[in-house]
């Protein structure tokens, strides 16, 4: 663990996602909202304030236990650290509390790159089908295991693969903006979430990061193709075998270390490489209750979009009797389910990751005081 102060001698105000300075707070009229810790700040034990009247004990709970009043929650989440029920259901709330930019323009957004993906795919597996059957006349002569369509479909949807993967990374810096509104209990529009810029600084990040993880791979690949070459079979194996383990620990590290890199990035108002750093610093003893929340997520979006795509590939299969999938009916009923499938999936992981974000900051730098501050003044 490190000190929440390893990051600057005072960490950065909440910054409103559409860059305008934060409102100052009028005086108080009453008691200040709780601290993150859900101690009520006031004058202390024994001394008198104004508007606090004679200093008695506080009340003691049920228990025994010294009384905790109930933190502010203006928004979706209670302004306090979060648990992972808490951070979870506030997912939900976040579609709920603005369904045009968590659902409609998620939809949209997602509706277009999924429409030029499966018009992509068609195109390149068609243009590779007759090669694939020429490759594959000796395995498949008759073409009745169907492999020169498998061989171009699949080829078809890496070739498509961008598109997705663009709209993804768009979508959740744009989502991000709508649930940082949300804990407030504010809306963003779906014009105000267009008109961001920095959500290009999301896609530039997933860009560069992505082309550092390939360079790694495409380097050990090459490493193995050398051995084989110089009649190192062994030799390569074992490089192989310990690099593909070695590879798949740093690639799950690194990318649990820039889990909150997108958020930073739209919410703090900083320069690129500082949000970057104060992102990964942001992760510092928080590695394994960011992973652990993020592998759950996952699995829950992963097992809900196969819940949502497979049924529609087995009647494609079956009924249709297009197993690769080439036909255009089955083209279009995938696509309409991968559509609904990436769009769920996108915006609950993508308000998971902001809600993990706050929290972070809620824990080690006393966020929720400065948000409970910005919901009074707006309130």
């Amino acid at each position: 663990m490190t000190s929440p102060h390893d990051d600057a001698p005072r960490p950065p105000a909440w910054v409103s996602p559409t860059g305008a300075p934060p409102a100052a707070p009028p005086p108080p009229t009453g008691p200040v909202p709780p601290s993150s810790w859900g101690q009520p700040v006031g004058p202390p034990v024994g001394q008198s304030g104004t508007g606090w009247g004679p200093a008695v004990p506080p009340p003691v709970a049920p228990s025994g236990g010294p009384w905790r009043p109930p933190a502010l929650q203006p928004g979706i989440i209670p302004l306090r650290p979060l648990g992972l029920g808490e951070i979870l259901d506030g997912a939900f709330r976040a579609v709920r509390a603005n369904p045009r930019v968590m659902f409609g323009l998620a939809a949209a957004v997602v509706t277009v790159a999924v429409a030029l993906q499966q018009v992509t795919r068609w195109y390149v597996q068609g243009l590779l089908t007759d090669s694939m059957n020429r490759l594959l006349q000796e395995s498949d002569p008759t073409g009745e295991l169907g492999m020169a369509d498998q061989m171009g479909a699949l080829v078809g949807s890496v070739v498509s693969l961008p598109f997705t993967q663009i709209a993804t990374t768009v979508l959740t810096g744009l989502v991000i903006l709508s649930v940082s509104r949300s804990v407030l209990g504010q809306s963003i529009t779906i014009g105000q979430a267009l008109r961001t810029s920095r959500v290009w600084w999301v896609l530039g990040f997933t860009v560069l990061a992505g082309a550092a993880q390939l360079a790694v791979a495409a380097a050990l690949a090459g490493g193995v193709v050398l051995l084989v070459s110089q009649d190192q079979v062994a030799a390569a194996v074992v490089v192989g075998l310990l690099g593909a383990v070695a590879l798949f620990v740093a690639l799950v590290w690194f990318a649990v270390r820039t889990l909150l890199v997108p958020p930073a990035l739209m919410l703090e108002g900083k320069a690129f490489w500082r949000s970057v750093g104060r992102a990964w610093r942001l992760t510092r003893g928080s590695f394994w209750r960011l992973l652990g929340t993020y592998l759950l997520v996952s699995f829950i979006v992963g097992f809900v979009s196969n819940v949502i795509v497979f049924p529609v590939s087995m009647f494609t299969a079956l009924v249709l009797q297009d197993p690769a999938g080439t036909s255009f009916a089955s083209i279009v009923l995938v696509g309409i389910a991968n559509v609904v499938a990436l769009t769920l999936a996108t915006t609950y992981l993508a308000a998971v990751v902001a809600l993990l974000y706050i929290d972070v900051r809620m824990r080690r730098e006393g966020l929720d005081i400065e948000l409970a501050r910005a919901a009074q003044a707006d309130g």
